[in-house]
């Protein structure tokens, strides 16, 4: 497994967008995609030479995401990209990890499988299978180098 990106709760997406622009540098790389199942909106941010960065937002008081964000928000989760998601989960479950749901489509990921994991020590994992984005924006952000599916910078 490798690292495919960050989660970040925020508050609004239209205003952490432009702060991260501004103060790190990242460029918007996709549309703002809401997932349904987590009720959540998220966008991925990319930078050259750094890990991505999804920003996700809560539709409301029902979100999973909702208190954590009222908390002041932050670190949501890693997000580690493996060859199978349930091969994962199952493995990940065998070291006595919780799963905190079950394999989903994901919105964000054109559909393909999802899933979040309970690390400890206060850590979400999500893992993924696949390096598709959906609403990915037709041009890439301004001194974006576009990664290869399994390749990191």
């Amino acid at each position: 497994m490798v690292i495919d990106h960050v989660g970040i709760a925020v508050r609004s997406l239209e205003r952490s967008i432009p702060r991260w622009q501004a103060a790190f540098g990242y460029a918007q790389a996709t549309d703002i995609v809401v997932n349904t199942r987590q009720r959540v909106r998220v966008v991925f941010l990319e930078r050259e030479g750094s890990l991505p960065v999804k920003l996700i937002e809560p539709t409301g008081v029902d979100s999973p995401a909702h208190a954590f964000v009222q908390r002041g928000g932050g670190l949501h989760h890693l997000c580690f990209r493996a060859e199978s998601v349930a091969s994962e989960v199952a493995r990940l479950a065998a070291l006595g990890m919780r799963s905190i749901t079950e394999t989903q489509p994901g919105e964000a990921f054109e559909g393909e499988s999802i899933a979040f994991v309970y690390a400890g020590d206060g850590l979400n994992i999500e893992l993924i299978d696949t390096s598709k984005r959906a609403g990915r924006l037709d041009a890439e952000p301004a001194g974006h180098a576009k990664r290869e599916p399994g390749r990191f910078p």
